[in-house]
């Protein structure tokens, strides 16, 4: 992981709440991957002392799409301090037919960086929008994604057989209790499915991240067999795994 600039060479609004940035990168990091994001300073010193998380949602003529806050002020030309990639892109089985992205409570901009590749690649999208989730405006998103939302009890029309035909699921919550929300969705798709396999439900983490490289072990995540970083190992944990409550 290395720490180096950017430009931001358009700033798009998308909806009443969110933007997209057009940020110019060193040609490496336009390989980035679904899953992989960035530690972000916009100005020089150490204030604030925690950088931003800055997730790309998509490549655009060799700029990195970045989804921020529509109330965040952004002007073209601006240089931004990169620290990353951080983290490990997602892993999906090679045999996959259908997967499910699911927002809880929170905005779905960590997972929509898969949703070209998978289209891409002949595997059918769906993206559940539960709770708070169901604020996010997908106008922007490929028609070729169903879009389903449900209320904060995590109900939505068909649930048993959206979630019986997902061959892999990717899930995003809030990041005040992350583990609780999480145990909630297992203990959910555990008793409509009545067995969840391994690399089947994956758990998206977003902790706080002082370093991005795994030095200061702020966010290690409790498996059932020990600690892992979700800076170095994650973001994304196989939910039967991690030790939820």
């Amino acid at each position: 992981m290395d720490e180096t600039q950017g430009i931001i060479e358009r700033v798009r609004r998308i909806n009443d709440d969110y933007q997209h940035l057009e940020l110019a990168v060193e040609p490496p990091l336009v390989k980035i991957k679904p899953g992989q994001s960035f530690l972000v300073r916009l100005s020089e010193g150490w204030e604030p002392y925690l950088r931003e998380h800055w997730w790309p949602v998509g490549i655009a003529d060799n700029k990195l799409v970045i989804e921020r806050p529509a109330n965040r002020r952004y002007e073209p030309g601006q240089v931004v301090s990169l620290l990353g990639p951080v983290g490990q892109p997602y892993r999906f089985r090679r045999t996959l037919r259908n997967v499910l992205l699911m927002a809880h409570n929170t905005s779905p901009t960590p997972l929509l960086m898969t949703i070209p590749w998978l289209l891409g690649n002949q595997i059918s999208v769906t993206a559940v929008l539960v709770g708070q989730a169901n604020e996010y405006d997908t106008q922007h998103l490929s028609p070729e994604v169903e879009i389903i939302r449900g209320d904060e009890e995590f109900n939505w029309p068909n649930r048993v057989m959206t979630l019986g035909w997902a061959d892999q699921i990717l899930v995003v919550a809030p990041q005040d209790d992350e583990l609780t929300r999480f145990g909630r969705i297992w203990t959910l798709i555990n008793d409509l499915r009545a067995d969840v396999p391994k690399n089947y439900l994956f758990g998206v983490f977003q902790p706080a991240l002082p370093c991005g490289s795994g030095a200061c072990h702020a966010c290690m995540i409790k498996m059932k067999q020990g600690m892992m970083l979700s800076c170095t190992e994650g973001p994304a944990f196989d939910l039967s795994q991690v030790a939820l409550p």
